[in-house]
This record gives structure tokens, C-alpha cells and sequence, in this order.
């Protein structure tokens, strides 16, 4: 793109009369999208049956903690027979949680299996049949001692726990409708009588001719046969400024058109548009992304089998080398298997998730996948979008230079008291940079051009460069010579013909970025920037912000492989970005991050989403990553660590010294691990949480009076 297509263009006041329904975007959608809806629903419809099996399991173990003689000795009820056929009831009760409650984890325990690994599912499985199985058995005759409570008990925990897990992590897939929204439902297709009717934007079929009026959104991908404007593409390419369009020239659907009525004949439809290449890509990328099995599952299988070995070697070695009855050696073979799964495991990770999910809330930072986030702390290097990320995506006055003897400030009151009557972005930009403009009058747009206006009784405008070549008025070089090799966009202000000045505007750096790259690069962490920007702004940015590296002139459909050439270098990367065409690029890293300011669709795809557009945030996941890597590491420790003393007791290696864990005292020792784990997440903060308490607690002692 050339500097001349960057060029400021003015709205016309009489065209945005005409604009009707601009952010329509209909009832159609892309039929692409149905399976992506159906596994948000899918989503949906698990965790809310989750939900219910819990609460079932919940209220049908009331009555069977009532009756269990385990639970009334334990806390000194004794365990005197209710009435007759009590153990049937039991059986009962404990059939319909095993089978309601439990059939996640019997069917899990299927499926993972199938694929070769044992996790989380398997361990739950195995206790919770080994306890319904033995049980049954001991409650229809056998000698032994039911195991009602235990199993009960460990499914109503499983299902919290996975219920908590899947609310807290659960990612809202609208990337795709997102991305259909940019499109509006309706065209004005053009008739061979030069009419126009309203069709369905699905209707339209390439080589169809459709009208698009000021301030509406273009329908579809195509060349203008017709008309010249400025576009906004901004969320489409990443390019800052609006783009000038004129015949023969390339249009892309979503894109918002300018000041001009535009005719355009359709190119690309369906499959073949661009915004549909973006969602295969968002698609591809987001299937791609490794699913790294869980701490908790690694975990549980261990302990499934450690289960499996320590009842095998219990019952064997009750059997050979005690006189202990068979029934005797079951019930410590049972004994053990179940106290191998503890409650805590399912509640050791849900929880910290939960309480790092709320804290990251508060700051800001929402959460959308977990597993991306864990390997936040991994990072090796971030991938900064420019437009709307690290600078604000709206223009500001830079710079104002004076070809005479008129100072800058009276040069830019005049160029002000113009662009006022305007809505282009860059006439607002000058506009708001003045507190006190001149009066105009008789408004003025030059299409494509710039506008002009009667200013203190002269003629003042604004122009583009293009308008000065064109009338061949000279002006001073030198002076904006250092502006226009910036990058910067330049117009001119002339009066009564002549130039007077010219002012320089600029998509300006967040206060913010500084600081956060700053941050990042004493972490060791190396900083780049992408941007579909031209080289001369990206170098000026890089410069600006002591950034590490930097890629320019990006189209839309590279910044997903930058992102992976950056990978294949072996380093681990965030990216973060605001735009549609970040949506791929956020999908393809290890981490996306997007600003929340920006489009729907970038947060949507994102793993991560910053609310308040702050790029000190970045800072902020990076520790609470770290935070929720060491509170994950304790909890899983306080989870299965009993084990380590549990298991033995269980299996009687300490019974010639009249020592014995027996089921009560295991389940005394597994809700332990469970409170703790619980008190252990809860106490969850960051560092600069610390350092505010305590400046809070200072700021406190030095109100109280000597």
C-alpha cells in the first residue's frame, strides 16, 4: 500500500443520510458454524449434567449416611440395626448412586482404557467398584463390613469436583459466530434496470453487482465497479488507517465503508470469501493445539496402579502368611483399594482453578483454558499485535509544523475548526486535539481528498498530500520529510490557497506498553511485534518500545505461521492481539491472549482475555501461572501424600504391634486431605497482593494517633 492510499478521505454529510441499518447483521449465519455450536452445547449439556448427578448423588446419600454403621460408630452413635432389612435398603441406595451418580466414571474408565491411558476416570472407577462390588456382597450375607458410606461419599466429591472444573474452564466457543457477524445479512443487489432489491447475503452468487451505501458494512468479498471511499478494515488486516478505494480496486466483506456509495461486484462467495478462510484457519489451529494430559490425571494413574499392586500384595500376603480368615484378607485387600483413591485428588486442581480464576477476575484477566494458561509460565517469548495492543488503534495529533510565520497552535485551532464538521476518524482525531477551535462554516468535503470550510472569513482546508501534487502547490519538504519517513500520516492546511502548515498523526503507544515489556524482558522472556503495518511504522514502534524483534507488512492469513515460525525455533509463545486477523494467530500459539477491547472474535478464540486492554496484565498471568503451578504441586502433595502412610496401615504391615488402620480412621485421614487441600487453595494470592496488604497495614498504623 502506498502512502497516498493511507491518506485521510472525508466523510460527506449528505451520503450519511442514506446510511440504513449499517449494523444489521440479519438472521442468517454461516452454515459452516453448526458443528462448532453444537460442541459449545455440547459443553453446556455436560456441565449441567454433571450438576445434577451431584445433586442427586448428594440427596440420596443423606439416608444412606443415616443408616451406615461405619458413620454412626464413627461419630459415637454406635451402630445399632435401625430396623429390619436395613442392609437392603443400603444396598438400595448405594445401587441407584453407583449407577446415576457413577456412570461418568464407569464410562470414562471405558474410554480411557480404549485410548491406553489411565487417569483420573480409572482410579474412581476402580475404588468405586471395588467398594459397590464388595459391599453388595457383604450386605446379601457374606461376612465382611459395608463400604456403602465410602463409595458414596467419593462419587458425591468426584462430581463436585468435576463439576467445579468444567464451570471454571469451560470456554464459550463463539469464535465462529463471531466471525459471521461481521458479515451483514442483507445486500442491496442491483437489477439489470439499475433497482436495487434486498437479498440474503447467502443468495448472492459471484458476479452479482450490489450497492453499498455510506457507513455499512461491505457483504462480500469483491472489486468496486463503481464509486470511490475510504474503507475501514482494521479488524479485518490490522491496518491502522482507512484505506482509499476506487474502481478496479479489491474489497473485503466485513470491511466498513467510508463516505462514498460504492458499487461492487461480488467476487468470492461461501468457502471461497475471505472470512471463511480465517475461520478454517481459527479451526485448524484451535484442533491442533496439544492436549497435555493433567497433573491429576498422571497422578491418578499412578495411584490406580498402586491400587491394583498394593490389594494384590495385601491379599496375597494375608493369605500366606496369616491364619486370618479369606474374608478377612478381602476386606483389607478392599480396605486398601479404596483408601489408594482419595477424595482430595478430585478437588486438588478444580479448586485451585477456582480460586486463580476469581483472583484473575479481579484484575482482569479472565481465564478461558486452563491448560493454555498452566503453560503460561513456560513462555520463551510474546507476540505483541501492534494496532489496538500495544498502541491505542486510534489516531492522535503527533506532531504540527508551520510553514511561516503562524505558530503551530493557530495553524491547528484553524485545521480544528474544519474537521469538526466531519466524522472521519483523522478529522476527529484533529478535532479532539484542540480545546478551543475556530468557528467554521460552509462545510465543504473534497471526496478522497480532504474538506474545506470558511474559517475567520478565508478559506481554510485540509488536504491529503495527493491534493497538492495534483494542483502542483508547493510547499516546504524538509519539514515533513522526518514525519512522512516515520510513517506518520501528514495532512496539510492551506488558506486561501496557500499552505500554512501541516499536521502529523499517529496510532499512539499505550502508557502501559512501556512498562510491560520492560517487565517481560527482565523475565527473560523475549518481546516481538507483528503488525500489517508498513515497515517504516513497525521499525518507529520497535524502536519506540526497545522491542526485540518485529514483523512488518503481515497480511492476515501469515500471522498464524509467523507465530508457528517462531515455535519451530523451539521457543514457547503468546500471542496477543485484538483484531479478526489475530483470531488464527491467537488459535495457533501456545498461548492467545487477547485485549478485550477489541473484536468478539479475538476474545473469542483467545485462551485468555484481558478486560481493562492493559498490556501490564501479561505481567499478571505470567505469576499467576507460576502461583497456580506451586498451589497445584502443594495440593496434589496434601491430595496423595497420606497415601505414603495410609496404604501401609491399611494393609496391616504394623499389625504384629497391634497396629491397624481401619476404615473409620481411613475416612477421618481422607477428609483431612480434603479440608486441607480446600484451606491450602483458598489461601491463594499473588505477590503484589502481599506487598498491598502490607502497605495497607502500614498506611493503617500511621492513621492511629502517638
Amino acid at each position: 500500500m502506498t502512502r497516498e492510499e493511507s491518506e485521510p478521505k472525508q466523510y460527506d454529510n449528505n451520503d450519511r443520510d442514506e446510511n440504513v441499518n449499517s449494523n444489521d447483521s440479519g438472521s442468517d449465519q454461516h452454515s459452516d458454524n453448526s458443528e462448532h455450536d453444537n460442541h459449545a452445547s455440547h459443553h453446556e449439556h455436560m456441565v449441567q449434567d454433571f450438576k445434577r448427578r451431584f445433586f442427586v448423588s448428594l440427596a440420596l446419600t443423606v439416608p444412606l449416611a443415616i443408616l451406615s454403621p461405619m458413620l454412626r460408630s464413627l461419630i459415637g452413635f454406635g451402630d445399632e440395626v435401625f430396623f429390619s432389612g436395613h442392609m437392603l435398603v443400603m444396598l438400595g441406595l448405594a445401587t441407584a448412586i453407583f449407577f446415576y451418580g457413577g456412570w461418568p466414571f464407569l464410562k470414562g474408565l471405558v474410554d480411557e482404557l480404549k485410548d491406553g491411558a489411565p487417569g483420573m476416570m480409572t482410579l474412581i472407577a476402580l475404588a468405586i467398584t471395588v467398594a459397590y462390588l464388595y459391599s453388595g456382597l457383604v450386605a446379601l450375607g457374606i461376612q465382611g463390613k459395608v463400604f456403602f458410606w465410602e463409595l458414596a461419599s467419593l462419587i458425591d466429591i468426584m462430581l463436585l469436583g468435576h463439576w467445579i472444573e468444567m464451570r471454571s474452564v469451560m470456554a464459550a466457543s463463539g469464535a465462529m459466530e463471531e466471525l459471521a457477524k461481521l458479515v451483514p445479512g442483507k445486500a442491496h443487489r442491483l437489477k439489470e434496470d439499475g433497482s436495487t432489491e434486498d437479498v440474503s447475503v447467502s443468495e448472492l452468487q459471484k458476479g452479482d453487482r450490489i450497492l453499498v451505501k455510506p457507513g455499512e458494512k461491505i457483504p462480500a468479498d469483491g472489486t468496486i465497479t463503481d464509486g470511490r471511499s475510504s474503507l475501514n478494515e482494521a479488524m479485518l488486516t490490522g491496518e491502522s488507517k482507512p484505506v482509499e478505494k476506487k474502481e478496479k480496486d479489491q474489497v473485503i466483506g466485513g470491511a466498513v465503508n467510508g463516505e462514498g456509495s460504492l458499487t461492487v461486484e461480488v467476487r468470492k462467495v461461501g468457502k471461497d470469501s475471505f472470512l471463511n478462510q480465517v475461520m478454517d484457519m481459527v479451526e485448524k489451529a484451535q484442533k491442533s493445539k496439544s492436549k497435555a494430559q493433567g497433573l491429576a490425571d498422571r497422578a491418578a494413574a499412578w495411584l490406580a496402579f498402586v491400587a491394583l499392586g498394593s490389594g494384590a500384595v495385601t491379599l496375597a500376603a494375608w493369605l500366606l502368611l496369616s491364619a486370618k480368615e479369606f474374608s478377612y484378607a478381602l476386606e483389607r485387600t478392599v480396605t486398601v483399594m479404596i483408601i489408594t483413591c482419595p477424595h482430595a485428588l478430585g478437588l486438588a486442581i478444580p479448586l485451585v482453578v477456582a480460586v486463580t480464576t476469581a483472583l484473575a477476575a479481579n484484575r482482569g484477566v479472565l481465564i478461558r483454558n486452563r491448560t493454555p494458561f498452566e503453560r503460561a509460565r513456560e513462555i520463551d517469548a510474546v507476540l505483541f499485535d501492534k494496532t489496538g495492543t500495544l498502541t491505542k488503534g486510534v489516531f492522535e495529533v503527533s506532531d504540527t509544523v508551520s510553514f511561516g510565520d503562524m505558530s503551530s497552535e493557530e495553524i491547528l485551532k484553524r485545521a480544528a475548526g474544519v474537521e469538526s464538521h466531519s466524522e472521519h476518524p483523522i478529522a476527529q482525531a484533529i478535532a479532539d486535539g484542540v480545546d478551543d477551535p475556530y468557528d467554521a462554516s460552509d462545510f465543504q468535503s473534497i471526496t478522497g481528498r480532504g474538506a474545506k470550510a470558511q474559517v475567520r472569513d478565508k478559506t481554510v482546508m485540509v488536504v491529503s498530500r495527493r491534493y497538492l501534487d495534483e494542483e502542483n502547490i508547493d510547499y516546504d519538504h524538509d519539514k515533513v520529510k522526518a514525519l512522512l519517513d516515520e510513517g506518520k500520516t501528514v495532512v496539510f492546511i492551506l488558506e486561501e490557497g496557500s499552505p500554512l502548515g501541516a499536521v502529523a498523526l499517529d496510532d499512539t503507544v499505550r502508557d502501559q506498553s512501556r512498562e510491560a515489556i520492560s517487565r517481560l524482558k527482565e523475565m527473560g522472556i523475549k518481546v516481538m511485534m507483528i503488525t500489517g503495518d508498513n515497515d517504516k511504522v513497525a521499525a518507529r514502534v520497535t524502536e519506540e518500545l526497545d522491542i526485540d524483534e518485529y514483523f512488518a507488512e503481515v497480511l492476515p492469513e501469515e500471522k498464524a505461521k509467523k507465530v508457528e515460525e517462531v515455535q519451530k525455533r523451539g521457543l514457547t509463545v503468546a500471542m496477543t492481539g485484538d483484531g479478526v486477523n489475530d483470531a488464527p494467530a491467537l488459535a495457533q500459539a501456545d498461548v492467545g491472549i487477547a485485549i478485550g477491547a477489541g473484536t468478539d472474535v479475538a476474545v473469542e478464540t483467545a485462551d485468555i482475555v484481558l478486560v481493562k486492554s492493559n498490556p501490564m496484565d501479561m505481567v499478571t498471568i505470567l505469576d499467576l501461572s507460576k502461583v497456580a503451578r506451586r498451589k497445584t504441586i502443594q495440593n496434589l502433595v496434601w491430595a496423595t501424600g497420606y497415601n505414603v502412610f495410609a496404604i501401609p496401615l491399611a494393609a496391616g504391615v504394623l499389625f504384629f504391634m497391634g497396629v491397624i488402620l481401619s476404615p473409620a480412621v481411613g475416612a477421618v485421614l481422607m477428609s483431612l486431605s480434603t479440608v486441607i487441600v480446600a484451606i491450602n487453595a483458598k489461601m491463594t494470592s499473588l505477590p503484589d497482593d502481599k506487598k498491598e496488604d502490607e502497605e495497607h497495614g502500614r498506611m493503617q498504623q500511621e492513621k492511629q494517633p502517638a
